[in-house]
């Protein structure tokens, strides 16, 4: 794809729907929308609440979920009906999801803006490019995104980031070759530009190797400054490396979203390539026995990828 300036890479996949902002080549933002019912941001529905918590605080039920909320009205009761919208999505955490949350709304009931609107909001190019097309959210770097995404592994010219989601907070721990100061800055700069392209919000811990100097401390958050589009929030770096990051999170990162399910990430994967088959290929292919038996579980997937291909593929399973 010629570098005509920043634009949105968009693909209505099977499974997802999948979206890079690149640039100069290489993506800069990327996003991923699963195709389920969950309460997605920006859905304003009808609700009941179910339960009055302190603090104005409540939960709700409605198409497609439950949600907390917050601020309610005073005087509501348990069982009342009321108009909310959701502001944040649901997050996944080990052992159980973090539920969406909601606020009431005035609001007329409305869905919410699909992966392709929101796009398109930003004012940018939105270009879909077709399957049988060369393949521009791979030149663009997508398998490496998603390695990036699965692994933690993220590495930079003078040294590599770890990134490990937690419940409490995203972690980057920077390892890397002296000068310590030298490789601090440029560490902030590279965990900056991760925290774009995967769409990391909330908490996010940074663990810089420790630098002398109050100056050189400063440098480092500069850094963070100079490569972090707005909003966010952060604390000076202390004497012990530490610097903490808080950017609004309402959904969940690339990393969250695939590591939930890494045997559903791969099939959507797998149906990514198997989509971009040449007609004349093989029609057999073998696949891990995990994806192949989690994509036998989607017939509907299946009759998508033949009536968008032509022609009905033979899955078989590695043994």
């Amino acid at each position: 794809m010629p570098d005509s300036g920043p634009a949105w890479l968009y693909e209505a996949g099977i499974g997802e729907a999948r979206a890079a902002l690149v640039d100069d080549d290489q993506i800069v933002e990327a996003a991923i929308e699963l195709d389920t019912e969950a309460l997605k941001v920006g859905l304003v529905a009808r609700a009941r609440l179910v339960e009055l918590l302190p603090g104005r605080r409540g939960r709700v039920t409605l198409d497609g979920g439950e949600a907390l909320i917050n601020h309610l009205p005073p005087g509501i009761t348990q069982g009342a009906s009321l108009t909310v919208e959701i502001v944040r999505e649901a997050l996944p955490e080990a052992g159980r999801a973090k539920l969406a949350k909601a606020v009431p709304s005035d609001l007329p009931p409305c869905a919410a803006p699909t992966l392709y609107e929101r796009l398109m909001a930003t004012g940018l190019p939105v270009r879909s490019p077709f399957a049988h097309e060369p393949d521009a959210l791979e030149a663009a770097g997508w398998s490496e995104l998603l390695d990036e995404a699965v692994s933690g592994e993220i590495v930079f010219p003078l040294g590599a980031l770890r990134l490990s989601p937690t419940p409490a907070m995203t972690l980057f721990d920077v390892d890397g070759a002296p000068p310590l100061d030298a490789l601090a800055v440029a560490a902030a700069h590279a965990v900056a530009r991760a925290i774009r392209r995967h769409g990391i919000g909330g908490s996010i811990g940074i663990d810089f190797p420790t630098i002398a100097g109050k100056a050189q401390r400063n440098a480092v958050a500069m850094a963070i400054d100079e490569s972090l589009p707005q909003p966010f929030e952060r604390t000076a770096m202390n004497g012990f490396g530490f610097l903490q990051i808080v950017r609004p999170r309402p959904r969940a990162s690339i990393p969250e979203i695939l590591r939930a399910d890494p045997v559903a990430a791969a099939a959507r994967a797998a149906l990514r390539t198997l989509e971009r088959t040449p007609p004349t290929a093989s029609r057999r292919h073998t696949l891990p026995a995990a994806v192949h038996a989690r994509l036998m579980t989607r017939p509907d997937w299946l009759t998508e990828l033949a009536r968008r291909t032509g022609v009905v593929h033979e899955l078989e399973s590695a043994r």
